[in-house]
C-alpha cells in the first residue's frame, strides 16, 4: 500500500497519526527561557489543527546557548515544569509533542528579528558566546565577545544536551530532536567554514562530525527506548565557491547519525554564513536534499522548505521522497493546515467537535 500524507508513521513504539510535522519556529517570547501562555496557545493551536507532530522552537540547553535573551529554554526544572501543560494539551489532541534541543554557538546573544537581529554585548544584556573557533559570525556591527571552546566546554555542552533531554522526557515530550543545522553550534563543528580546530573535533570529516555523533548518542542513551530521536541538519552550506559542508558529506553523515541512535534526519539547509548562495527559494526548494539522503542511505528523513500545499505534501510522501512533510511558515498562516489538507484531499479525519461546523460536517 502506498504511503500518503495521512498514513501513520511508526518510529520505535511511537505512532505519529499522519506525516505532517510543525517545523521548529522561534517565537522569541519568553522571560529567561520559561514557556508562557503564548507557547501553549501557539503550539496547542497546531495540535488542534491536526498536525501529527508539534515541535517546539529551538529550545536552549543552557543559557548561553540562546539565540536571543527571549528564547525558549530547558536548562532547569523550572523550564521543564512550564512545558508540561503544553505537552499534555498537545497529546490530548492526538498529536505527538516534540522538542528541539539547541545551542546557538556563535550565533547567540543578539536581538530579536523585529528588533534588528543585532549582536548584543555583555553590557547590553548579552553574553560571551562560544564556538568551535574564535572567529565570530560576520555581523555588520561589532559582534559579542566570543571564545573558542575548550575540551572542558565540549564536555559541558554535551552534558547540557543530556540534562536537557532528561528534563524534556520528564516534561512529557515524545520526540527529542538534536539541532545541528542553520549555523548554530553543532553545525559550526560540522562545517570547515566555522571549524579550524586542530584537535579531535576539527580537520577531517570524522573529527568535524564527532561532536554531533557524540551528542546524538548521549541523548539517545538517556532518552527512553520507546521514543524516537531526530537530528536536524543543514544538508549544504550553500557556499559552492569555498570549502564548506555539502550534500555529499550529509549523505555520508546520515547513516552515522542513525548508528548513533537517530531515528530520523530532519533535512534543512544553510545558515552558516551570510554569503550563502541559495539556488532558488521556490516551492519545495530543499526537498531534493532530503530525497538524496533517503535514496542513498535508506535513513528515514523529513523534508522542509516551501511546503505550502496539501497536494504537494501528499505527493512528497507518495513518491517516497521523504517520510515526513515538515511545514513551517504555512503553519503560521494556517494553524489548521492539516485539517484543511485532509478536506482538500478527501481524507476522513477526526475533527475537534468544537470545530466541525467550520468544516461543513454534521
Amino acid at each position: 500500500m502506498t504511503e500518503s500524507l495521512f498514513s501513520p508513521l511508526s518510529l520505535r513504539e511511537t505512532t505519529v497519526p499522519n506525516r505532517v510535522m510543525v517545523s521548529p519556529m522561534c517565537q522569541y517570547s519568553t522571560n529567561d527561557g520559561v514557556a508562557t501562555e503564548w507557547h501553549r496557545v501557539h503550539l496547542g493551536s497546531r495540535a488542534v489543527g491536526g498536525a501529527g507532530i508539534v515541535m517546539t522552537e529551538a529550545t536552549a540547553v543552557e543559557a548561553r546557548g540562546r539565540i536571543t535573551p527571549h528564547d525558549l529554554g530547558i536548562w532547569s526544572e523550572e523550564h521543564a515544569e512550564a512545558l508540561k501543560p503544553i505537552t499534555e494539551f498537545v497529546r490530548s489532541q492526538g498529536s505527538v509533542p516534540a522538542i528541539q534541543l539547541a545551542h546557538a554557538g556563535r550565533k547567540a546573544s543578539k536581538t530579536r528579528p523585529w528588533d534588528g537581529s543585532e549582536p548584543l554585548s555583555p553590557d547590553e544584556a548579552g553574553w560571551e558566546t562560544v564556538a568551535p573557533s574564535p572567529d565570530p559570525y560576520p555581523y555588520e556591527d561589532e559582534p559579542p565577545a566570543q571564545r573558542a571552546m575548550t575540551a572542558e566546554d565540549v564536555e559541558d555542552v554535551t552534558q547540557a544536551f543530556v540534562d536537557a533531554a532528561k528534563r524534556a522526557d520528564e516534561a512529557g515530550f515524545e520526540i527529542a530532536e538534536v539541532h545541528a543545522a542553520h549555523g548554530y553550534l553543532l553545525h559550526e563543528f560540522l562545517s570547515p567554514v566555522t571549524n579550524d580546530r586542530d584537535d579531535e573535533y576539527g580537520g577531517s570529516f570524522e573529527n568535524r562530525t564527532r561532536l554531533v555523533r557524540e551528542v546524538t548518542a548521549a541523548v539517545r542513551e538517556v532518552w527512553p527506548d520507546d521514543k524516537p530521536v531526530f537530528v536536524r541538519i543543514s544538508a549544504t552550506d550553500w557556499l559552492p565557491d569555498r570549502e564548506s559542508w555539502d550534500l555529499d558529506q550529509s549523505v555520508e553523515l546520515a547513516p552515522q547519525l542513525a548508528e548513533a541512535g537517530a531515528d530520523l534526519v530532519d533535512v534543512s539547509a544553510g545558515g552558516i554564513h551570510p554569503d550563502q548562495q541559495i539556488p532558488n527559494s521556490g516551492p519545495g526548494y530543499q526537498i531534493p536534499y532530503a530525497e538524496a539522503i533517503k535514496e542513498n542511505t535508506g535513513v528515514a528523513v523529513g523534508a522542509v522548505g516551501g511546503i505550502t500545499e496539501a497536494e504537494q505534501a501528499d505527493q512528497l510522501i507518495r513518491n517516497d521522497r521523504a517520510d515526513l512533510a515538515i511545514v513551517g511558515r504555512e503553519h503560521l498562516r494556517d494553524p489548521y493546515f492539516t485539517l484543511h489538507a485532509a478536506q482538500e484531499l478527501g481524507v476522513d479525519v477526526e475533527l475537534p467537535v468544537q470545530y466541525r461546523r467550520g468544516f461543513d460536517l454534521d
